[in-house]
């Protein structure tokens, strides 16, 4: 079978790439840390807090910057209060839906008992609170049901797979990553058609029934810098959060050259995404209810993360992948997330293929152009890092007539390794 996938796409040629330089707003928080400690004297935040309380902080998996330094001025700041802060995984199904495998998590995220001086209590034990008016079950994490004070940390970002007036941010981090797998899997049950009625409904109802007392909301520009850190009082999360997201689709990066016939991306991960890649970038979104992001005719995803712990979550998205990545994966922890969340089409196993060249070639043979050396191919590290990539030299005109594009190389060929992988060049390191 290999020997016929070679034949067949031995003639396929891969054009020769230029670096590029694409340009969006930069400005950022020059010490978000310190705007942090100046967010949490605000009334209605720490000053909440009472001496001797526990109060659970809830830390998420996704890829935050600073999500480190966020969480420990956080548990600083309860400590000065008086009280006893302990940090609570808050991830839904993520880590495998383990305690074991979440504490993992946080631990690749630089979030550690000895770094934070807390202790972090996780498991997957949750208490049922309520139900919601159409029957669903409500559930919390068990430490953080038991806990004096609750405050949740989270970035707000557009969602990969639905649109509302709130997505990904700190209601979803209440009523979902709050909940555990079992309540990930409730708020999922009826799908991503209603998730946009589901996220505020469920954390609204949360947020009446548990003592949280606030929210710690992040928003970042399109290369992964904190511009916005705030502290959110609970009665104002709702109404706060929608405006945030409005600067987060604002901020968002994306892909200046469109349409593209061929995309290649070096890794997938649950660090990066919770698809994996991040459908706002890839337009390949894994329901109906989001649109948006690039017009690509076949996408080849060429690795995982290993801070992904083998989640390839997303690969089902691309239409090639690498025998590489398929082998890294961890088969019943990428699939636990289609079954909490019922949506199994990024779960699935693209077509995979030997190596880079060839799920790089199968996706130039396969891209439904007439002459292949005029593909319209770009490279990128991941959906978080698009300030520098790599584009195909039939897009350069184009490139250099773009104000928001600076082109940093002279056209140059992909060199491959003997077993017919690409090195990785120093924009991707």
């Amino acid at each position: 079978m290999s020997e016929m996938i070679r034949k067949a796409l031995h003639d396929i040629p891969i054009p020769r790439m230029v670096r590029v330089r694409q340009k969006y707003d930069a400005s950022k928080l020059e010490d978000p840390v310190a705007e942090l400690k100046n967010e949490l004297k605000k009334p209605g935040t720490v000053d909440q807090i009472k001496p001797g309380q526990e109060v659970a902080i809830c830390v998420g998996s996704r890829g935050v910057a600073n999500i480190h330094l966020f969480a420990k001025t956080v548990v600083d700041a309860v400590k000065e209060a008086g009280a006893v802060p302990f940090i609570v995984p808050c991830m839904g199904s993520h880590g495998g839906s383990t305690g074991e495998g979440q504490r993992e998590v946080l631990h690749h995220l630089g979030v550690t008992e000895d770094a934070m001086g807390a202790e972090i209590r996780s498991s997957m034990d949750v208490v049922q609170i309520d139900q919601m008016s159409n029957g669903l079950p409500v559930y919390v994490d068990a430490y953080a049901y038991q806990a004096n004070a609750i405050i949740v940390i989270n970035r707000v970002k557009p969602h990969t797979a639905f649109r509302g007036q709130i997505e990904s941010g700190i209601m979803k981090m209440i009523s979902i990553g709050l909940g555990k797998q079992k309540g990930a899997e409730a708020c999922h049950q009826l799908g991503f058609k209603y998730m946009a009625q589901f996220v505020p409904e469920m954390a609204t109802l949360m947020m009446n029934k548990l003592p949280i007392l606030f929210g710690v909301a992040a928003v970042e520009n399109a290369y992964d810098d904190t511009c916005i850190i705030e502290a959110i009082p609970a009665a104002h999360i709702n109404e706060r959060e929608k405006e945030l997201l409005e600067i987060a689709k604002a901020r968002l990066p994306k892909i200046l050259l469109d349409p593209s016939d061929v995309l290649v991306v070096d890794y997938i991960g649950k660090n990066i995404s919770g698809d994996g890649m991040d459908p706002n970038i890839t337009g390949r979104f894994p329901t109906p209810y989001a649109t948006g992001g690039a017009d690509v005719t076949k996408i080849a995803v060429l690795d995982l993360t290993k801070q992904s712990h083998g989640n390839a979550n997303g690969v089902g998205s691309a239409d090639y992948t690498t025998q590489r990545l398929v082998d890294k994966m961890d088969k019943p922890g990428t699939y636990i997330n289609g079954l909490t969340s019922t949506v199994s089409a990024p779960t699935k196993i693209a077509t995979t293929l030997e190596n880079d060249l060839l799920a790089i070639q199968a996706a130039i043979k396969t891209c439904n152009i007439l002459d292949y050396k005029t593909c319209r191919l770009i490279r990128i590290q991941d959906t978080l890092h698009l300030g520098e990539i790599e584009i195909s030299h039939s897009l350069v005109e184009e490139a250099r007539q773009h104000p928001a594009i600076e082109i940093i190389s002279e056209p140059y060929e992909w060199i491959f390794d003997k077993e017919g992988f690409l090195p990785k060049t120093s924009a991707f390191q």
